[in-house]
């Protein structure tokens, strides 16, 4: 493709965000009434041409292309529906809907980084707090901060990388596994780095941000979160269970994880982060967080400067005991920040769980949020293909804002 051509392509995309905006500003957001009334999460009328049907295309190549069960989408411009559609199956003889319910993952650690950032602006803490005052029992819990805990830079090691845990989830996909026993996986490893000197991913930040903000607020943490984030979002769709449980209509999910294609729907997800943060959510939900937490809604500008970077663009190298793959580099233009991924103008967050991978998107400067929700066919590779569905979209709407990979 010439430079000319590429240049044309990309105003032609500018110009129908814009229009898009336009046109969408006079109407009301798809997940409420003009009376303010809820309404389920329904899927739009068929698009026939426009930036519509651009994505609706991009979702069935792609459901082809990776042999996905089902591709659920969900795009907005300033909150206002671009288009809402879902492909596939759920299971035989079940079809895909925008109102089926799904694990999110990491989706909810950015409301836990929110909820934090929220306390900041209230006083309540501050974000350089050693975590020993409300964890009396962390190891060196006066050397972490809460900032170490939701930006990921604790040391703390990962216990979804060790062995034995890996080996104790597949052989039991069922277990309840207790926050106690994730920590003391990480906690009874030597740590990477020192507190605050590199960048991880590390699960056990985030069970143990969870344990925090419970001391904190003398909340349960699913009533916190409900009262800081979910409930001013209006996110009715979306909330947490203490069970494997997924409130009806369900998006099942399959996995080979185990060697046989089998159904993964209510395999446990109680070691994925902090008890009451463990959720399920619908599309709708999901591209209202992506809009919401990507443009910092509930925080101050301070606060949401402290969301995008509380410190660890420039950290991220690999040392004698922490390979590359692990202390990923964190640079200006890809690095984590308090529960999210800034990721070129995007910020992100795309969770993965045995069958079920979704991505919420935002670009603050179009305010187009792009939503995804995928389950795996036969044939699925492994990865992160609800996140590949959205930087194409991305690509097609906002070519001169690619979404990069991070790491």
């Amino acid at each position: 493709m010439s430079p000319t051509h590429r240049a044309s392509r990309s105003r032609l995309a500018a110009t129908a965000v814009t229009a898009l905006l336009t046109l969408l500003a006079l109407g009301t957001p798809a997940t409420a009434g003009g009376n303010g009334h809820h309404r389920p999460c329904t899927r739009s009328q068929s698009p026939d041409h426009g930036p519509a049907r651009d994505i609706v295309r991009i979702a069935e190549r792609a459901k082809a292309e990776m042999d996905l069960k089902s591709v659920i989408v969900r795009v907005t411009v300033d909150g206002h529906d671009v288009v809402t559609t879902a492909l596939g199956r759920s299971m035989t003889g079940v079809p895909a809907d925008p109102a089926l319910h799904f694990r999110n993952g990491n989706i909810a650690i950015s409301y836990l980084g929110t909820a934090l950032l929220r306390l900041v602006d209230q006083g309540v803490v501050g974000l350089d707090d050693p975590v020993k005052r409300w964890l009396p029992d962390l190891p060196h819990g006066e050397k972490i901060t809460l900032r170490m805990l939701a930006a990921s830079t604790t040391g703390l090691v990962d216990y979804v990388r060790l062995p034995a845990f890996q080996k104790a989830v597949v052989a039991d996909p069922f277990r309840q596994w207790t926050a106690k026993e994730v920590v003391a996986l990480s906690t009874s490893e030597p740590r990477w780095y020192q507190p605050g000197t590199n960048w991880s991913y590390s699960h056990a930040n985030f069970v143990l941000l969870g344990a925090a903000l419970e001391k904190i607020t003398g909340a349960r943490l699913d009533v916190l979160l409900q009262r800081e984030v979910m409930g001013p979002l209006n996110l009715r769709e979306t909330r947490n269970s203490f069970t494997p449980d997924i409130p009806t209509p369900v998006l099942h999910a399959f996995t080979d994880d185990r060697g046989t294609y089998e159904e993964s729907t209510f395999w446990n997800p109680s070691w994925t982060t902090a008890p009451g943060a463990v959720q399920t959510t619908d599309i709708c939900d999901l591209a209202r967080s992506a809009a919401a937490i990507g443009s910092g809604e509930l925080l101050s500008r301070a606060t949401y400067e402290e969301l995008l970077n509380p410190g660890t663009v420039g950290l991220g190298h690999a040392t004698r005991t922490c390979p590359a793959t692990v202390c990923i580099a964190n640079t200006a233009a890809t690095h984590y920040g308090m529960g999210v991924l800034v990721l070129g103008d995007w910020i992100s967050q795309h969770p993965l769980f045995f069958g079920y991978s979704a991505s919420m998107d935002y670009l603050p400067s179009e305010r187009l949020a792009i939503a995804v929700s995928t389950t795996q066919g036969r044939k699925a590779a492994d990865g992160h293909s609800a996140h590949t569905i959205a930087q194409r979209i991305a690509a097609a709407l906002a070519p001169d804002h690619p979404i990069p990979d991070f790491g």
